[in-house]
């Protein structure tokens, strides 16, 4: 890549944000053009700066990076954003990427890992840190859609209700919450009651 890169530093901790130019002005083709401190002085700079990429944390005093995000694309649909967090929570990554943010990298990154990512979001692609991944695809439930009372009567199986507890909790027969748990081991593809329990248990966190 021939053409240098533009970068915006976009953190309310001063030393982030100095460790960070240090870390990439080591490298040829970046060329941090601007810092700032909250999501008013990043809008106020991009206003008069020709910038590439927004590199930028999650959590701001003044506000959420990902509103953030959100708004800058807004306004400069041609910009690449890309998270730069110490938070791993596939939560946060998924919203990210909703805004538009084109990569999410962690904060213990290697500089070698930040530079790909930037280079990457540049090209066109999206780039995640290994750990971000690893976490966001475990977490990603591969389950069909489950009706709310289906997701009602696995999350109850999940805290280790019978189903004449559940029944009598919701106002309904013991046969309409078997009937129920038939239905999610069907979608769910599992093979017996023990497997149904299992599956409650160890996504019981996931279950809206």
């Amino acid at each position: 890549m021939n053409e240098t890169i533009r970068i915006l530093l976009v953190d309310d901790h001063p030393m982030v944000r100095e460790g960070l130019r240090a870390r990439l002005s080591s490298v040829p083709q970046l060329a941090v053009v601007g810092e700032a401190g909250d999501a008013a002085e990043a809008m106020r700079l991009l206003d008069g700066l020709a910038v590439d990429v927004v590199l930028q944390d999650v959590g701001l005093k003044d506000g959420n990076g990902i509103d953030l995000a959100q708004a800058m694309l807004a306004r400069w649909s041609g910009l690449c954003v890309l998270m730069f967090s110490m938070y791993d929570n596939p939560e946060y990554v998924q919203r990210a990427l909703q805004a538009g943010a084109r990569g999410y990298v962690l904060k213990d990154a290697p500089a070698g890992e930040i530079v790909a990512a930037i280079e990457a979001v540049v090209a066109g692609g999206t780039f995640l840190s290994p750990g971000v991944s690893r976490r966001l695809f475990r977490h990603q439930a591969p389950r069909p859609l489950l009706t709310p009372r289906e997701s009602q009567i696995l999350s109850a199986l999940g805290r280790g209700e019978s189903s004449k507890q559940i029944a009598k909790a919701l106002d309904l027969s013991v046969r309409t919450v078997e009937t129920h748990r038939q239905s999610i081991k069907r979608k769910l593809e599992l093979d017996g009651q023990a497997e149904l329990i299992k599956y409650a248990v160890e996504h019981a966190r996931e279950i809206p």
